[in-house]
């Protein structure tokens, strides 16, 4: 009887996992939530903007964001690599999100390292808030790219000399 019991147990188990395996999403989004999309973002004047408009505002273009901090050692030794990838890519827009949340911390982080790009911050930080929630936001620096039609062609790199990361920047529509 205890084999059959067993038996049982492994089978009604098998099937739990095979469950949550098939319930959860490992697809790579190509759109940001639209949650993501009404975030505020701030800019360097402390003027409020959604997401959405900011990128809109790049629309038909390429756009490379870069989200860090100015707290944050590894988003600071992936600069000269980012820099170099804005010289390679000119007709790429280059944005960076700060999850600082000292503001006046990211804005001397910004003239100090002489980051040159669009600068947006998400004053929630990178633990709170629809956008880095859409992220998933464990690490930065991270780094995604929006291809031209808007699409998100690439949702997660964390190191600049990522293959796929250079490959999307490089990558016609």
């Amino acid at each position: 009887m205890t084999k059959n019991k067993n038996k049982f147990m492994f089978k009604k188990l098998s099937f739990l996992v095979l469950l949550i395996f098939m319930s959860c999403n490992f697809e790579t989004p190509t759109q940001f939530s639209e949650l993501a999309l009404n975030e505020k973002v701030y800019t360097l004047n402390d003027t409020p903007y959604a997401f959405k408009d900011v990128l809109n505002k790049h629309k038909g273009k390429k756009i490379f964001i870069d989200v860090w901090a100015s707290w944050c050692r590894d988003c600071l030794e992936g600069l000269p690599k980012v820099k170099e990838l804005q010289k390679e890519n000119p007709d790429v827009v280059f944005m960076f999100l700060s999850v600082d949340e000292r503001i006046n911390s990211w804005k001397r982080g910004v003239k100090r390292y002489q980051i040159k790009g669009e600068h947006y911050n998400l004053p929630k930080g990178m633990k709170n808030g629809d956008l880095v929630d859409f992220l998933n936001l464990r690490w930065i620096p991270r780094y995604i790219v929006i291809d031209e039609q808007g699409k998100i062609s690439l949702f997660k790199a964390t190191n600049t000399s990522d293959k796929d990361l250079v490959n999307a920047l490089k990558k016609s529509i």
